[in-house]
């Protein structure tokens, strides 16, 4: 090998892997490095007809220097395409497949909420049980909790409901280094060492009356499943929900880099912050270190592919065959939040349900979503009323050009405008195949 190769000449050697796995030392120096250009590789089968999503994934990417991206787009339940995207410069960085794993953020709470109305479902758990009931929860000595904390209901949690608001007050879930100074822990601090900060922590507003997007309530739905079946909350999801949809690689994230998997992206950001790990002050990369991954779990922490989530995503367009939720409980995961009278709705405005983002317009006419934001990590859900879904994920958020993220969402919808004949084919079984066994996709 001589240190001109390009990317492209490595595509069929490394499979899903690392490059900088199988270059000699001598690529692995700052020189080869400079040396190396971004080149587009695509990933996944190719499909003609929609060719429109490829072409907008690589003008998104190449416009912003993402270097890696997934897509999956579903209709009719079916997968119809499924594609890894790569244009990148760095030798660490996998060439991305359908498969590949990303950090997929808060799109972890409409799994999570997936997860406790199967328990509902089951008759283990009451939408209306009390949090304090089922969670055991103890300020720090010499504070009294809120006494308004008793009102909450696992419903309240599941739709934003619960009283506490980061725009008034903060966002504990990013407070590591506060909550470890007044409780007088070392670093890195547990979800423990927060619920007992925050039991201590007046509510902003009176439970069940007010939206205010809370990653802490979503922490503790997390701690109420692990009560509720006596298993972790990552053994309970993948059984109840992964692993009925024949779904098999998805876990819960670790933040460190020597913890990164070897179908797991590598994530970006031209940021760095103070490491939340130990109380050395060092500075470290954003997505490795400022900010605690394992605590996120069931707020923010899965792993998971394109793939996977269309695979979830699906699930829901049909209930009468769906192995995880019935009618009835996916009528309350995406029905009005107790705060909206249905006699006040505004048919067409948006509302958050039960971990979805919700657009209804009565007679069938329902779009739901939910988005994912980290540094290092964008990612965004989409199921429309038409029977048509995606799932689009980045290894990147941070953008130095200053254009908005959310603007894949249009483009996405422009593109699917643009198809004028939709294939009929399936292909889940070929792809779920390949996550059980590793087999990569690579087509040029």
């Amino acid at each position: 090998m001589t240190n001109n190769v390009s990317r492209r000449e490595f595509v069929k050697l490394v499979g899903a892997t690392s490059l900088l796995a199988v270059l000699p030392k001598s690529f692995r120096s700052a020189h080869s490095l400079k040396a190396i250009t971004r080149e587009w590789i695509t990933t996944g089968y190719e499909i003609p007809e929609l060719v429109s999503f490829d072409n907008t994934m690589r003008d998104f990417m190449q416009a912003r220097n993402v270097s890696g991206g997934a897509l999956a787009v579903t209709r009719n339940s079916k997968l119809v395409l499924a594609r890894g995207y790569t244009y990148s410069d760095d030798y660490e960085d996998i060439i991305v497949q359908p498969t590949s794993l990303f950090r997929i953020a808060s799109i972890s709470k409409p799994i999570t909420a997936t997860a406790v109305l199967r328990l509902v479902q089951d008759n283990q758990l009451d939408l209306s049980a009390k949090l304090t009931v089922i969670l055991t929860l103890t300020p720090p000595s010499g504070q009294t909790p809120d006494p308004r904390l008793s009102d909450i209901t696992v419903l309240n949690l599941l739709q934003h409901l619960g009283g506490w608001d980061r725009k008034i007050s903060f966002d504990p879930m990013r407070s590591d280094f506060a909550i470890a100074g007044a409780l007088g822990v070392s670093l890195p601090i547990s979800k423990t060492d927060i619920a007992t900060y925050m039991t201590g922590q007046a509510l902003q507003h009176t439970p069940g009356t007010t939206y205010a997007y809370s990653n802490y309530g979503y922490s503790l739905v997390g701690q109420i499943i692990e009560q509720i079946t006596g298993q972790a909350y990552q053994d309970y999801v993948n059984q109840k929900v992964f692993r009925s949809l024949e779904v098999t690689q998805t876990q819960l994230g670790r933040t460190l880099p020597e913890f990164r998997l070897s179908n797991e992206v590598k994530y970006h950001s031209q940021y760095g912050g103070t490491t939340v790990f130990d109380n050395t002050g060092s500075v470290v990369p954003q997505p490795y270190g400022a900010f605690n991954v394992e605590n996120y779990d069931s707020h923010g922490g899965w792993l998971a592919s394109a793939v996977d989530l269309a695979r979830f995503a699906s699930t829901f367009d049909d209930p009468s065959t769906s192995p995880v939720l019935s009618q009835s409980s996916v009528n309350m995961m995406f029905a009005l939040p107790e705060n909206i009278d249905p006699g006040d709705y505004v048919p067409g405005h948006k509302y958050y349900a039960c971990g979805w983002e919700v657009r209804d317009w009565g007679s069938g006419f329902r779009n739901t979503w939910h988005g994912g934001s980290l540094s290092g990590t964008h990612t965004l859900m989409v199921r429309l009323w038409d029977g048509l879904n995606w799932c689009v994920l980045f290894n990147q958020r941070d953008d130095p050009s200053g254009l908005p993220y959310g603007e894949i969402d249009n483009l996405l919808h422009a593109a699917a405008d643009a198809v004028s004949s939709w294939p009929d084919h399936d292909l889940f079984d070929e792809y779920l195949l390949r996550e059980r066994v590793y087999l990569p996709i690579i087509i040029k």
